[in-house]
C-alpha cells in the first residue's frame, strides 16, 4: 500500500515545464529595425552627395524620366550604353509616386532617399536575424553596433548608386547562404547576388564565389552534389529572368539590344563558440569561417590593383567587412573571457579585461560618430544654398543657374524650380562635362530622347566647348570662396564682385587645403580652447544673383 501511495503522490506532482531555449537575439528584431531605420533616416536627410557620378549618372537621368529634362553623360549615349535604365527607372518610379503626395522636386529627392533608407533597413535587419540565429547573438550585437555607427555605411546606405543597390543585395544574399534553418537557400542566394550583379554592378558577381565553393565542398563531402547542381541551376534561371527584364527595358530606351553589365566590364577591364549549424565538424567550421571573411578580402584585393579607386567601389563589400569585424571581436572577447589559471589571460583581473574591451568599443564608436559628423558639417552646403530659388519672387521661368569650378558639386536638377536649367561656364577644368537630354514633355517622347545619339560625347574625357554658355546668360551663379586662394582669369572671386553679383545665400564649406589632417578626418568644435593648428578652416559656398543694374 505504501508503494501505491508513493506512486499516487508522484503522479499528482506538478510536472516541471520544459525550459524554452534562450532567445537568439540580444536585441529584439523590432528594436534593431528601429535602430537601423534611425541611422539610415539621418543619412537620407543629412548625408552629402559624395560623388558627382551619383548626380550626373543617376539623379539627372531619373529627373529626366520624371520631368522631361536633365543633364546627360556619355555613358547614356546609345553609342556606349554602359548604364542601365532599369536601375534608374526603379528610382524614378518611386519619385513619381512620391510626387503625388509631396509638391516640390526637392521633396521628391528626399522621398527617394528615404525609400532607400527603408530598403537598406530591411536588408540590414534580415542579415542581423540570420547572423544571430546561425552564428551567435553576440556577433549580431557587434554587427548592429558597427553598421549603425559606421561612417562608411552612413554614406553608402542611401546613395543613389549601383554599388549601394549591390550592397543591399549582398546583404540578402549573405543572409540566404547563412540561413539553413529549414533547407539550404542556395538558389535564393544566387538570385540575390545575381540581382545585385545584373541591375547593380557586374563586378559584384565575385562576392558569391566563396559561398559557391563552400557549397561544392560540402556537397561532395555529404554526397549531396546532385542537389547542389539543381539549386545552382534554379538560381541561374532566376538570374536569366532578371537579365531578360533588364535587356527589355534597355531596348526600349536605346532602341537596340545591349547587355549593360557586359559593357561595364568591357569598358573597365578591357579598356560564444560560433555554432554555424547543428552537428558541424571542426573542418566545416573552419571552412565556414574562411567563407565568411573571404569576400571582403577578395574584393579588397581586386580593387587594390585597379588604377582608379573611389570609396563607392567598396560599398558592396561593407556588409562583409562589418561581419568580419564582428567575428574578430567575438573571438577576442571569447579569449579574454578565459578563466583558466594556467593561461596568462586567465590570471588577468576580470575588471581590467572588461575595461580594456570597453575602451576599444568606445574609441571605435566615438571615432565613427565624429567622422560622420565631420563630413556632414563640412560638406553639406550644396544641399542647402539653392533653397532661395524655390521662392516665387526670385526665380523665373527659363532662368539659368550656372556652375563654374563648382560644377562637380551640383546636387541635381531636383533642387531647381520647374523649368530652371543648370548651365556650365568655363573654369580651369578641361575635361568633358555633361550635355542635356532632349526636352520631352511626354513619357514616350522620353524614350525617343534617350535613344538619340547626343553630340560632343566621347569616352576619353576630351573637352567639348559646346557644353559651355557665356556667363552673360546666367541669372544665378553658384560659386565658392576660400580666403587665401588666388583668383584666376577663369575662376575669379565672383562673391567679391558686388557690382555684378549679389549674395542670396551662403553656407560654410570646409577649406580642406588649409585644414590639418585631424580636422579633415573628424569633427572638431570651433572653440577658442582648441589649438589653432587643429581647428578647421572654412570658406563659403554661395548662391549669387546677377544685380539689377546688370540685368538692365
Amino acid at each position: 500500500m505504501a508503494g501505491n501511495e508513493d506512486a499516487s503522490r508522484d503522479a499528482h506532482k506538478p510536472r516541471s515545464k520544459k525550459q524554452p531555449p534562450p532567445p537568439p537575439f540580444y536585441i529584439p528584431l523590432n528594436i534593431t529595425l528601429y535602430l537601423f531605420l534611425a541611422a539610415n533616416t539621418l543619412a537620407a536627410i543629412f548625408s552629402p552627395i559624395q560623388d558627382c557620378d551619383e548626380v550626373f549618372n543617376f539623379w539627372e537621368p531619373a529627373h529626366y524620366l520624371q520631368h522631361g529634362y536633365g543633364l546627360q553623360t556619355w555613358e547614356y549615349s546609345p553609342v556606349y550604353s554602359i548604364r542601365s535604365w532599369l536601375y534608374v527607372a526603379l528610382h524614378a518610379t518611386v519619385g513619381k509616386i512620391g510626387s503625388l503626395v509631396v509638391h516640390s522636386k526637392t521633396a521628391e529627392f528626399y522621398t527617394i532617399r528615404l525609400c532607400l533608407a527603408f530598403l537598406c533597413t530591411a536588408c540590414q535587419t534580415r542579415l542581423y536575424s540570420a547572423i544571430c540565429r546561425t552564428l551567435s547573438p553576440r556577433i549580431g550585437l557587434f554587427f548592429v553596433m558597427i553598421v549603425t555607427l559606421s561612417p562608411g555605411m552612413f554614406h553608402a546606405s542611401t546613395a543613389f548608386l549601383p554599388s549601394t543597390f549591390t550592397m543591399y543585395m549582398s546583404m540578402l544574399g549573405l543572409a540566404s547562404f547563412l540561413d539553413w534553418k529549414n533547407s539550404r537557400k542556395t538558389a535564393q542566394g544566387i538570385m540575390w547576388f545575381g540581382l545585385g550583379t545584373i541591375v547593380g554592378w557586374p563586378f559584384a558577381g565575385a562576392l558569391i564565389v566563396p559561398f559557391l565553393a563552400e557549397e561544392a565542398i560540402v556537397g561532395m563531402m555529404s554526397g549531396s552534389f546532385g542537389s547542389l547542381l539543381y539549386n545552382v541551376f534554379d538560381g541561374i534561371i532566376r538570374c536569366l529572368s532578371i537579365l531578360a527584364l533588364e535587356v527589355a527595358v534597355d531596348y526600349a530606351f536605346f532602341r537596340k539590344l545591349v547587355l549593360v553589365p557586359w559593357n561595364i566590364v568591357a569598358y573597365n577591364i578591357l579598356g560564444e563558440k560560433i555554432v554555424f549549424r547543428s552537428h558541424t565538424t571542426s573542418l566545416q567550421t573552419s571552412l565556414r569561417s574562411m567563407t565568411l571573411v573571404a569576400p571582403f578580402y577578395m574584393w579588397f584585393g581586386i580593387f587594390s590593383v585597379q588604377p582608379h579607386k573611389e570609396e563607392r567601389f567598396m560599398y558592396p563589400a561593407y556588409p562583409f567587412l562589418a561581419l568580419s569585424a564582428a567575428l574578430s571581436f567575438h573571438i577576442i572577447l571569447t579569449y579574454l573571457g578565459s578563466t583558466d589559471r594556467k593561461e596568462v589571460i586567465g590570471r588577468v583581473p576580470t575588471k581590467l579585461k572588461i575595461a580594456a574591451a570597453m575602451s576599444v568599443v568606445l574609441v571605435a564608436l566615438n571615432a565613427g560618430m565624429l567622422r560622420t559628423l565631420g563630413m556632414v558639417t563640412a560638406y553639406n552646403a550644396p544641399l542647402k544654398v539653392l533653397e532661395p530659388l524655390q521662392h516665387v519672387d526670385i526665380a523665373h521661368a527659363e532662368d539659368s543657374v550656372c556652375f563654374g569650378k563648382e560644377w562637380y558639386r551640383f546636387p541635381s536638377s531636383y533642387f531647381l524650380p520647374n523649368n530652371m536649367r543648370a548651365k556650365f561656364i568655363r573654369s580651369e577644368f578641361r575635361g568633358l562635362l555633361p550635355g542635356e537630354f532632349p526636352d520631352s514633355p511626354s513619357s514616350l517622347g522620353r524614350l525617343d530622347g534617350a535613344s538619340q545619339i547626343p553630340s560632343g560625347m566621347n569616352d576619353l574625357n576630351i573637352e567639348d566647348p559646346s557644353k559651355y554658355v557665356d556667363i552673360s546668360q546666367c541669372s544665378f551663379l553658384v560659386d565658392s570662396y576660400f580666403p587665401g586662394h588666388e583668383a584666376t582669369e577663369l575662376e575669379p572671386h565672383y562673391l567679391l564682385d558686388k557690382a555684378q553679383w549679389e549674395t542670396l545665400s551662403c553656407a560654410s564649406f570646409l577649406d580642406a587645403s588649409q585644414t590639418g589632417l585631424l580636422g579633415r578626418l573628424i569633427w572638431i568644435p570651433d572653440l577658442p580652447v582648441i589649438p589653432a593648428r587643429f581647428r578647421r578652416k572654412w570658406g563659403e559656398y554661395c548662391l549669387l544673383q546677377r544685380t539689377v543694374a546688370c540685368h538692365v
